[in-house]
This record gives C-alpha cells, structure tokens and sequence, in this order.
C-alpha cells in the first residue's frame, strides 16, 4: 500500500506540475485554456473555473496529463462534428467568436508557442531546484571520503590508492563527501579519460591519476566496485547485534552478544573476516565458536544461498552495529547557507541533467547498456523505499524523477514537447508552419519511439524483479 500510495503520489506531484507550466505560460500568452486534466480515462472530479470556464479534471489513470488549448486546428474536427450533428441532434457544438480565435494556440507568435511548450519541462527543473534546495539548506548528511579497500590490480590500486587516505579532490573538484566522489566518478566514466585525484595521508598531499581503461559499462554495478575500491568501514568485533527473523542465524541459534571467535577452527578477529568466510560458503554447513556470557559453545550453522550481482554468496541472516564514536569518525553534516544552498540546488539539478543527456547519448552509441532504463514498476518500487525512509529521501527521490521528466519531454521526439520545439524551429527557418502530413508522419514516429522505449523500460522493470 505504500509503495502504491507514494507512486500515485510522485506521478501526481510531477505531473500536475509540469501541466501548470504549461497552464500558466500559455494564460500569460493570452491563450484561452479550454481543459487541464490530470490523469486520463474517466474523469472523477471535474469543475469549471475562471473567466475563461476552463474545466479541471482529475481523471482514474494516473499516468500523466494534458492541457487543452483553443486551436483552430480542430475546427476541422469540430465541423465533422456539426456534420454529425444533422443526424444526430443530441450532438453539442462549441461556436467560438473572433475575439476568442484571436486567443488560439496556432494564432500565436512562434516565440510564445515555444514558450508555451517548454514551459512544462521548465517546470520540472525548478520543481527539482526547488526540492533540492530545501534539502541542502536542511544540511547534509554524509560519509566521508576515507579511501576503504582497495581490490588487487583494480584501477584504484594501479592509482597507487591507499586505503585511509582521505580523497580532497577529483578532476579539480573539491570533495566533501563520498556522495561527492561517487558522483564525479560516475560522471567522468562517461568520458573515459584519465583523472587527477589528490589525497591526505600520514599528513602528506599525494597525487593520484586514475584510469577508466576497460571499466565495465553495467548500471547495474555500483562505479566504485567497477574501479576496484570501497568506502572506509570501521573494523568492528565479530560480536553480533540483531538477528533476522527466519534466517539461518535464528535457525542455527544464534543471539544478540554472541562473538565469534572461528569458524571451522580459522580464528576470527573481527567483523569483515567473519562475513568474508560466510560468503565465501554459500548452502555449506560451518562450525562456529561462539563466546556466550563468558561461555565458549560450538554453533553449526549453514548460510543461506542468495544472488547478489549474479554471484551466489552465502548470508547468516545476522548484523554487527558500529559504537557511536566509530559512526562520528565516518559521518559528515555539512551544512549550507540560504544563498549556498540555492547554488547548490542549481548546480545538482545541472548536473544531474547533463548527465542524463550522456547517458542518453552514450546509450545511442552502444557504449552503455539499455538496462539503464526504468519503467513505472522500477518508479513505484522506488517510490515505497523512499517513502519508507522518510520524507528527506522521498523529496530527494521527487527531485530526480522530476528532473528525468524534464529531460525526456525535451527530447526532439515527436509528440514530446521537445518534438513541439523542433518543429517550431523548422517553422522559423521556412518561414511557414510544418505541413499536417508532415506532423502525422511525424506523430506515427514518435509513438514508435515511445513504445520502443516503454517496452525496454519494462522489460527491464520485470527483468529486475525476476533476479531479486
């Protein structure tokens, strides 16, 4: 139910957002709006409001919107109608007067109509600047860039980079946070170009280049495993606090406090050892020595077989929780003022938009997958664990949605606004509008385009859920 409800939610919110720009702009324009819906199908509220009776609808399917304007291009339709109606006179016709086909879309300069038309993608942008904003002006949690494993000949170790080092900058960039380095790193994958990076260790600056030869192109698989490197985790005791319900700890028998000290008689210093050997033994039965209230008792216990990353490890169903003053070293708040925090905004929504546009155009190229694509399935399923988290993650989630929205509806796809956009375009260099078959070829090709898209999308959506 939550993962429904925050779904409708989050389509709701975006939508209804990107038809008010739209809205909006075009009444600034003088454009008489006749219809803003949200949703499609059977309307379930619906109220006429303004000068101009303009009908709001709240409609059942909440998969999008549309926002209806005058435009004497439907007359034709409109006259099929009358012709309908002399054989059946319960069918209504709308006449219009002239001062109300002045106010028509089509009647408009091309500057307006572009106005108009981009103004729903502009809306999810600020929608998004808006969000991130109250985030960052909130403060920033995060971890800090302590260099943790690094992998034998990875591209991180080739970097000569030393776990505990603390990451200042990479490609000239400051760095605050692993956030931070994640993203750029992710960024600058794109490319594919070697980067500097400078770190502090033993109270020296060190200089670091680092190679993107060969990474592999999965979005599946988190950037900085591709390169061979970790964040910093504390090394905590193999004692273990919680148990989960129904896993092999609990079947085993297994409680809160207990240390391990070996399994199958190889001692066990601390944590990280522990599930290193218990990954490493997937459905195989283990003996471990247990230190119970100052009692050592021997536990056999046999790891859960699960997938992760198309590897099957094993998992005991047990966790360790790091002492507060281990989570002080690693966490960061960082905080932001007013100003500060609207640069901020801006510059992630930026950033995050271009990278998108890559991504998109790496994806035409072949050089990155098309597993990269989410449908509503991946969105709702996003939606709930957000939702779940709080309300910092789910208006973060908002926001990124809210910029996917922007950046797809520019695209020059036809039916898209950014289809709109480039018609309007070709109408400024010929000087006349583009021609009606012109537009339904153009509209039968979009629509294409759109389901090809939709049907990666959710095949991939199912793919995921099929592999857990």
């Amino acid at each position: 139910m939550m993962t429904i409800l925050a779904f409708i939610v989050t389509i709701g919110i975006l939508v209804t957002i990107h038809e008010f720009g739209h809205f909006q702009v075009a009444r600034w324009c003088g454009v008489k709006v006749l219809r803003f819906s949200v949703g499609f199908g059977k309307p379930l509220w619906q109220k006429t409001f303004g000068q101009d009776k303009t009908e709001f609808i709240l409609a059942a399917i909440p998969l999008g919107g549309f926002v209806k304007m005058l435009d004497e291009r439907e007359l034709e339709a409109e006259r099929e109608l009358e012709a309908e109606r002399e054989e059946n006179p319960q069918v209504t016709h709308v006449h219009y007067s002239e001062a109300d086909l002045k106010r028509a879309f089509n009647r408009q300069a091309v500057w307006k109509r572009m106005l108009i038309v981009s103004a729903g993608p502009a809306a999810n942008l600020l929608l998004a600047i808006a969000l991130y904003w109250l985030l960052f002006i909130q403060g920033v949690a995060g971890i800090r860039p302590i260099v943790g494993a690094v992998a034998d000949n990875s591209l991180a170790a080739q970097a000569s980079l030393k776990t505990g080092a603390l990451i200042q900058t990479i490609a000239g960039e400051p760095i605050k946070s692993w956030q931070d380095a994640r993203w750029i790193l992710l960024e600058k994958s794109l490319v594919g170009k070697p980067i500097a990076i400078e770190t502090i260790s033993d109270d020296k600056l060190h200089s670091h280049t680092l190679s993107f030869t060969g990474i592999n192109n999965d979005p599946e698989i988190d950037v900085l495993k591709k390169l061979g490197v970790a964040e910093f985790e504390s090394v905590l005791p193999a004692t273990i606090d919680a148990i989960l319900p129904h896993g092999a700890a609990e079947k085993a028998g297994f409680q809160p406090k207990d240390t391990i000290l070996s399994i199958n008689k190889n001692p066990i210093k601390h944590w990280d050892e522990m599930v290193s050997a218990i990954k490493s033994s997937p459905a195989k039965a283990l003996t471990f020595e247990v230190l119970r209230q100052q009692k050592t008792i021997d536990i056999v216990a046999t790891p859960e077989a699960i997938k992760d990353n198309g590897q099957t490890i094993g998992r005991l169903g047990a966790s360790a929780k790091p002492s507060q003053a281990d989570i002080n070293k690693l966490l960061i708040n960082i905080n932001y003022s007013p100003m500060q925090s609207l640069q901020q905004a801006v510059k992630k929504t930026w950033d995050t938009s271009t990278f998108s546009l890559k991504m998109l155009w790496q994806m035409l190229q072949g050089k990155v997958s098309v597993k990269s694509l989410s449908g509503p399935v991946s969105i709702a399923t996003y939606a709930g664990e957000s939702a779940n988290l709080g309300i910092k993650p789910f208006l973060e989630f908002l926001a990124l949605v809210s910029i996917s929205i922007g950046v797809l509806n520019l695209l020059p796809i036809p039916v898209l606004d950014g289809g709109h956009l480039m018609y309007y375009m070709v109408e400024i260099v010929k000087g006349s509008p583009v021609s009606t078959k012109a537009l339904l070829i153009g509209q039968k090709i979009g629509f294409g385009l759109l389901g090809l898209l939709m049907t990666i999308a959710i095949f991939n959506d199912f793919n995921r859920i099929i592999a857990g």
